[in-house]
């Protein structure tokens, strides 16, 4: 979005893994002006690791393990894009993610961690999961345990014998006895003939009797040969009972990884000492998906969080020709393994510690790393100059400027103007200045045309392009028109002539998907230069019978609703580090959700329909009150995105939220959550349609059956122009 000086430089990070995280963390603190930096991972979250035990034995709550990558992005000012790398072309430089276009680089790096899942066992697919990927394990995990009290013997079954397989059936088996399970069974397989390699005597002793202490079985030298729903088939021929398997040995990186030429041949990153692959020098690689070739270590989270400052550094060095560190690992280090209840075991020099107050210490440094990615402060308006004319600080506030919807201008002062307006001369313009878009003829039936733009609420500008699409088809969708053409106006930021390009292709390239997903085609546009990045479309459309205006409601229609409500308060908290990350990813999900289908659907009976954008429901709604009609919602009805009733309650407002208060006075309503939120400007919201309601359940049911959150929210009734809430 905004950036003071020229962009020259991109800075592309594959994962979010812990190095990634704290190297996030450190450009925050010192970042390097003129380049851009990218984050590619599929969630917007990470878990950390070392809470895993914690969260499987009940100590924590699974948020608690999660690092919020959109919050740590924004606070780093770093583009984050939300999907999953699947190659890198290096002859091009571009990585290659699903769903998305290609990423340019300039310089890479590689934080994607590892996986335990072994699909070349028969059945594993179907009826196991791999201990890593983590958020994949957790979310299994707590669906298994909704189903312990309905099994007279709940039965787990842990592939592998390791440290990571023996910690995580300690903290299973704890979890399934504080759960009051009915007599739990816990196996753990190992192929080895000893159990729990690469540690001391005194701490594998110590496991082995925390492991005998609750009851959990041992079985070593044994081959799994297939797994199924209900057990575990060994090649001597036994099967081992398990409702829930899970595979803690044979690590790998992700598969996709060796289609990139960086490889060995176990499929990791081969790095120097510097981080930089020993294939590629632009490219780095840290965590388990890296092998040290200089200094061989077993995978383990100390080597990827001590990596940080180095990968930092260098990154660094790249942009500014200084020389690169090396990372040098040290060669033993204290492992703090849990033991499923509060307690945990020291692996040390051989020795054998254990007790209450090792997992004490081990929950104060984990507890330590998370507050690191847990506190930001609050972003406000930009300090005044010593020097400002009166009025300057009333209009800018204390905070900033949204994005998206958000940053409109007012509805009064825009109805005042619009109201200027000399009526229309010509016969073929048969729109009025109220409606959603202008309504021209156009042979034996109509033209519609509409303009939206956008100011950027995120750096992705092809998930920001496809938003705006979106957002710019809503009028042509809420006419009841098929989309026809479009122009695009785009205004970049200052940038190198090859980022400038990259960028250009990334918004055009999603706005050729979503435009010829929509029946339309973009035939030319317009580009200038400014401060921040901007994006519109000029869209046409056409209907075969007269176009739906959005007025034309009768007493007793139904009002549907075919999107949630929030997507202003949700933007104007993550501006700010108070929204959630899974909140903001499932709010841009569905402001990518086109509403052609909707709108066939409701044009077949609507008598008046609009698009619910920066006037906010209500605003929307006014309009479509003329002629002694009046409006009853029920809030209770309502749809709202996640989070958005949280971040209500809490005072967060769009910075267009008071004027949009302001121009449509509720009647006999006070100030609930609900209520705030009818005036939230909304960005690519939904259409609200006044249909009869005899079709609204059938009508309903269509929507749903398509995909869409939608919901009968009231009806019109008689009166002058009331909207009223029950």
């Amino acid at each position: 979005m905004h950036s003071p000086l020229p962009l020259t430089r991109d800075i592309v990070l594959i994962g979010g893994g812990h190095t990634h995280a704290l190297v996030l963390r450190k450009w925050a603190m010192a970042p390097v002006a003129g380049a851009r930096l990218t984050l590619i991972n599929p969630l917007p979250t990470a878990p950390y690791s070392g809470m895993l035990p914690g969260v499987i034995a009940g100590h924590y709550p699974p948020e608690d393990l999660e690092i919020d990558l959109v919050k740590l992005a924004r606070f780093a000012g770093a583009r984050l894009v939300l999907a999953p790398a699947v190659n890198i072309n290096r002859k091009t430089k571009h990585v290659q993610v699903t769903g998305q276009a290609d990423i340019s680089y300039d310089i890479a790096s590689v934080n994607t961690g590892i996986t335990t899942e072994i699909p070349d066992i028969k059945g594993f697919i179907a009826h196991a999961i791999g201990a890593k990927p983590l958020h994949i394990y957790t979310a299994a995990w707590a669906q298994f345990l909704e189903t312990i009290h309905s099994t007279s013997h709940p039965e787990v079954a842990i592939i592998g014998g390791g440290v990571a397989g023996v910690e995580l059936a300690l903290a299973m088996m704890h979890r399934l006895r504080t759960e009051g399970a009915n007599a739990p069974r816990v196996t753990v397989l190992e192929a080895a003939a000893t159990p729990l390699g690469g540690i001391g005597n005194g701490a594998k002793a110590a496991l082995l009797a925390h492991m005998q202490r609750l009851g959990i079985s041992l079985e070593t030298g044994i081959t799994v040969a297939e797994i199924s729903a209900g057990a575990v088939h060994l090649v001597d021929g036994r099967a081992i009972p398990s409702g829930f398997t899970i595979a803690a040995a044979a690590p790998r990186p992700h598969s996709w990884l060796t289609k990139t030429g960086l490889t060995n041949e176990d499929g990791y990153i081969d790095v120097r000492a510097t981080l930089q692959s020993c294939v590629d020098p632009s490219i780095y690689a840290a965590g388990d998906c890296a092998a040290l070739t200089f200094a061989p270590r077993p995978k383990a989270g100390v080597f990827a969080v001590r990596e940080a400052p180095v990968l930092f550094h260098n990154l660094q060095a790249e942009l500014l020709g200084a020389a690169r560190k090396v990372f040098k690992p040290q060669k033993s280090y204290l492992k703090l393994i849990s033991t499923g209840g509060k307690g945990a075991i020291a692996d040390k020099a051989g020795l054998k510690l254990d007790g209450p107050a090792l997992w004490r210490w081990k929950d104060r440094i984990d507890h330590k790393f998370m507050r690191k990615f847990k506190d930001y402060p609050e972003m406000t308006a930009p300090a005044l100059p010593k020097i400002t004319a009166q009025g300057v600080a009333e209009i800018l506030g204390d905070t900033p400027l949204c994005g998206g919807c958000g940053a409109k201008v007012a509805p009064t002062e825009l109805a005042q103007t619009l109201r200027a307006l000399p009526p229309p001369h010509r016969a073929d313009i048969l729109s009025r200045p109220d409606d959603d878009a202008a309504i021209l003829a156009h042979g034996t039936g109509q033209q519609v045309l509409s303009t939206d733009h956008l100011r950027a609420f995120m750096d992705d500008p092809y998930r920001m392009a496809r938003i705006t699409a979106i957002h710019a088809l809503g009028d042509i969708w809420a006419m009841g028109a098929k989309p026809q053409a479009a122009l695009a106006s785009l205004i970049l930021p200052r940038m190198a002539a090859k980022m400038q390009a990259e960028t250009l292709r990334e918004i055009m390239a999603a706005a050729s998907e979503t435009f010829s997903a929509a029946g339309a085609e973009i035939v030319g546009g317009h580009t200038s230069q400014g401060a921040e990045l901007t994006i519109g479309f000029s869209v046409t459309g056409l209907a075969e019978t007269p176009a739906i205006r959005n007025t034309g409601a009768k007493i007793g229609d139904v009002l549907l609703l075919t999107k949630p409500l929030g997507t202003g308060t949700l933007l104007a908290a993550e501006m700010r580090h108070l929204a959630e990350g899974a909140w903001m990813a499932a709010a841009y999900d569905i402001m990518e959700q086109p509403q052609s289908v909707a709108s066939e659907v409701l044009a077949a009976t609507a008598h008046a329909m609009t698009d619910v954008t920066g006037f906010g429901l209500a605003g929307h709604l006014n309009a479509m009150l003329q002629n002694g009609l009046s409006a009853q919602l029920t809030l209770a009805d309502i749809p709202l995105l996640q989070g958005a009733k949280t971040l209500a309650v809490q005072g967060i407002r769009s910075t267009i939220w008071p004027a949009n208060r302001a121009a449509v006075p509720l009647a006999n309503t006070g100030e609930t959550p609900i209520e705030t939120l009818l005036f939230d400007p909304q960005t690519a919201g939904g259409l609200l349609a006044a249909i009869p309601e005899v079709t609204a359940e059938i009508t309903l049911k269509r929507l749903k059956d398509s995909g869409y959150i939608a919901a009968i929210i009231g009806h019109i009734t008689e009166g002058n122009g009331e909207i009223t809430t029950i």
